[in-house]
């Protein structure tokens, strides 16, 4: 179980130490460059934060199905 503890970890690292990364396409960058350099960092901060709901739903059936076929084949 420690090792699942450490990869959790390391993706909540990743994405928290990630403020830097441009998670915006061509449109929404020529958008929030007009904004200002604050609200341009607000809006890349928010795609990222929105994007870590589907993946931990789909980690999270991933992690199920996973579990499940295990004990299937135990």
């Amino acid at each position: 179980m420690k090792k699942w503890g450490l990869i959790l970890l390391f993706f909540v690292a990743a994405i928290v130490i990630s403020t830097d990364v441009a998670a915006q396409c061509s449109i929404c960058t020529k958008t929030a460059s007009q904004l200002g350099e604050k609200p341009a960092a607000a809006l890349n901060s928010a795609i990222i934060y929105l994007m870590a709901a589907p993946f931990a739903i789909i980690g999270f059936i991933g992690w199920r199905w996973w579990k499940s076929q295990k004990e299937v084949e135990e």
